[in-house]
């Protein structure tokens, strides 16, 4: 859907959580010494993750958990996938839940088909620790032990300054602004909503960029059809910017059918496919990447942090890479801490 004004309304932070968004934490902040990590050991303490969908980013979250997690004692006796499918979350945790695990790990698809199953499990004795999504009406150290999140601000930001800094350049001899389109998810999702309010807000500071369409979708499958619908539209484009990297693979599809290969997409996180168009200098600008490893390690340390006491800040931010061309394998091996994947390593190869 193409909506009539450009700024279109989206589920923004909730006025309750703006306070505690502008006091959180970093990652480097939460840290667990020898002695803490003792003390966990010693009380033989298991861990559960209930995951929302399955991705080499979910997996790295997992990693980094499963890591954190074994260095304090701590056994992971179940990791769900949701599959995207809420009433399936509620009965994975609703499950789990007789397992009795001291921790549980979750991001959630629809907070409120999970917060009745979340209660229960919290009520058996489980610290939760949340990835990105709030629960409403869940307080701090009554219900959660903190929500590890990436900067959601920052890195829509970030998105809308790259493409500043590149279209200046580009077009320093020109007196028109680049056209800018955003294809964003259409759905109430905290973090997502936020991350592209934020690409609108900072574009809006750049006279260099004129954002002249936004269509939405739901579903990843719908961003080809999304994306060829909107050039036929508007032509005269010079950019994308699209909500995540799976959504963006199916723009990139529809622009290189079209023989598109003069518009720019930007997109936040890290794929395969689209980091090899990256490599070579297809449509991709480039990608705004946080660090899913040092999430998972960041969220079990909060989760064994509570159990013994320690109060934390409701969220914690972990940081994010801008990454080009030059600077696809390290970002790789920073934000999944595991090789470069041969496909993607035999295209970077000089």
């Amino acid at each position: 859907m193409l909506f009539g004004g450009i700024f279109s309304p989206v589920a923004l932070v909730r006025a309750d959580l703006a306070a505690d968004l502008q006091q959180a934490a970093t990652a480097n902040q939460i840290q667990i010494t020898t002695a803490e990590q003792q003390q966990i050991k010693q009380q033989q303490l298991t861990a559960a993750l209930v995951w929302h969908g399955s991705s080499p980013w979910i997996s790295a979250v997992t990693a980094g958990a499963t890591a954190e997690f074994a260095a304090m004692g701590v056994k992971v006796v179940a990791v769900t996938d949701a599959q995207f499918d809420p009433a399936k979350q509620a009965s994975d945790i609703e499950n789990i839940s007789m397992l009795k695990p001291d921790f549980m790990l979750s991001l959630v698809v629809d907070a409120a088909s999970a917060k009745g199953s979340l209660q229960k499990a919290v009520a058996g004795g489980a610290k939760l620790v949340l990835l990105s999504n709030p629960i409403p009406g869940f307080v701090l150290n009554q219900h959660y032990a903190g929500i590890v999140t990436d900067d959601m601000f920052g890195m829509g930001r970030e998105a809308a300054k790259v493409l500043a800094s590149h279209f200046s350049a580009r077009d320093a001899d020109k007196t028109k602004p680049a056209r800018i389109a955003t294809i964003f998810h259409d759905a109430s999702y905290f973090i997502t909503n936020n991350r592209d309010q934020a690409f609108r807000e900072e574009l809006a500071k750049h006279p260099q960029l004129q954002l002249v369409a936004e269509k939405g979708f739901v579903r990843e499958q719908e961003t080809a059809d999304v994306a060829a619908a909107l050039i036929l539209q508007q032509p005269q484009l010079d950019a994308i910017y699209v909500s995540w990297d799976a959504a963006a693979e199916g723009v990139i599809e529809a622009l290189r059918a079209a023989g598109r290969a003069d518009i720019k997409v930007i997109t936040h996180d890290l794929g395969v496919n689209n980091l090899l168009d990256l490599a070579r200098s297809g449509n991709m600008l480039a990608t705004i990447a946080d660090q899913p490893y040092l999430i998972g390690q960041t969220m079990a340390r909060q989760a064994a942090l509570s159990e013994l006491g320690r109060k934390l800040p409701a969220f914690t931010l972990v940081p994010f890479t801008t990454v080009r061309q030059d600077n696809v394998a390290s970002s790789w091996q920073q934000s999944f801490r595991s090789p470069v994947p041969p496909l993607l390593q035999a295209v970077l190869q000089p």
